[in-house]
C-alpha cells in the first residue's frame, strides 16, 4: 500500500514539475518573439491575481456541488440496500417480533400507514417513538421460532455487511449489527429449549433493541418511499406488519 502511494505521489510530482517546465517554456518562446516583457510581466500577474477566485470557484462552490451530487448517488444505492433488507428480512422480523411486545396494539395505532399521510404525521410518529416503551416478552418456543427465521438469513446478512455504501447511513449500521448479533446470540445456542430465566432475560434485551431500531428505521424508509417512489410507497402500506387487515390485493 505504501509503496501504490508513493507512486501516485512521484507522479503527480513529476507532473506539476513538467506543467511548470511547459508555462516557463512557452514563456521564453512569447519573448523571444515578440521581445515584450512588459507584457508578459502585465498577464503574468493579471493571472496569479485571478488564482484565488478560481480556487474560490473550484474547491468551494464546485466541489461542494460534486460532494452533494455524489452524496445523493450514495443515499441512492443506500436506499436500495435498505429496500431489500426489508423485503427480504425487516418486514418479516418486524412481523414476528411484533408479538413478543405486549404494547403491540398501542404502535399499531400509530404505525398503520395510508397513502394520504403528510410530513406532519410522519414527524408525530417519530415523536411518539422516541418515548415508546418498546418491551419483549419471550418463552423458549418463541426464540426457536425467531432462530430458525434468522438462520435461514444469515448469508443475505452477512452480504449487505460487506456493502461499502452502509458507511454513509450510520443508523441503518448499527440496526444491521444489531440484527446480526441477534442471529448470532441464537444460533451459538445449542438448547434453545432448556434456556434459563436469566438467558431468556438476555435475549430479551437482544430482541428489544433490535425491534427498536428496526421500527424507527421501517418508519423512516416509509417517509423515503412516500417522498420519492409513491408506487413502492403504495405496496408497503399494503404489506404493513402492524396493520392485521393489510393485503396486497386492492
Amino acid at each position: 500500500m505504501k509503496s501504490i502511494l508513493k507512486k501516485i505521489t512521484n507522479w503527480q510530482s513529476i507532473f506539476g514539475i513538467c506543467l511548470i517546465l511547459t508555462s516557463i517554456i512557452i514563456y521564453i518562446l512569447h519573448y523571444l518573439i515578440f521581445h515584450d516583457m512588459h507584457h508578459i510581466l502585465i498577464y503574468s500577474v493579471h493571472d496569479l491575481a485571478f488564482v484565488p477566485i478560481e480556487v474560490l470557484l473550484v474547491t468551494l462552490i464546485l466541489h461542494k456541488m460534486l460532494n452533494t451530487r455524489e452524496h445523493k448517488e450514495k443515499l441512492y444505492k443506500l436506499n436500495m440496500v435498505i429496500g431489500a433488507f426489508f423485503s427480504e428480512v425487516g418486514t418479516e422480523l418486524i412481523n414476528h417480533i411484533s408479538g413478543f411486545d405486549p404494547f403491540k396494539e398501542n404502535l399499531r395505532k400509530r404505525a398503520v400507514l395510508n397513502n394520504t399521510w403528510t410530513e406532519k404525521e410522519f414527524r408525530n410518529t417519530v415523536t411518539y417513538l422516541k418515548n415508546h416503551e418498546f418491551k419483549i416478552e419471550i418463552s423458549k418456543k418463541d426464540i426457536i421460532q425467531l432462530r430458525n427465521i434468522m438462520e435461514k438469513k444469515r448469508t443475505f446478512l452477512l452480504d449487505l455487511l460487506a456493502n461499502p455504501n452502509l458507511l454513509e447511513h450510520d443508523e441503518f449500521t448499527d440496526l444491521l449489527w444489531a440484527v446480526f448479533h441477534l442471529a448470532e446470540e441464537l444460533m451459538l445456542r445449542k438448547k434453545l429449549g432448556s434456556s434459563t430465566e436469566e438467558d431468556l432475560e438476555h435475549l430479551s434485551g437482544d430482541i428489544k433493541r433490535v425491534y427498536c431500531l428496526l421500527v424507527k428505521e421501517w418508519l423512516t424508509y416509509m417517509k423515503h418511499l412516500k417522498q420519492v417512489y409513491p408506487y413502492l410507497f403504495s405496496l408497503a402500506v399494503r404489506t404493513n406488519p402492524f396493520d392485521p387487515n393489510a393485503k396486497v390485493e386492492l
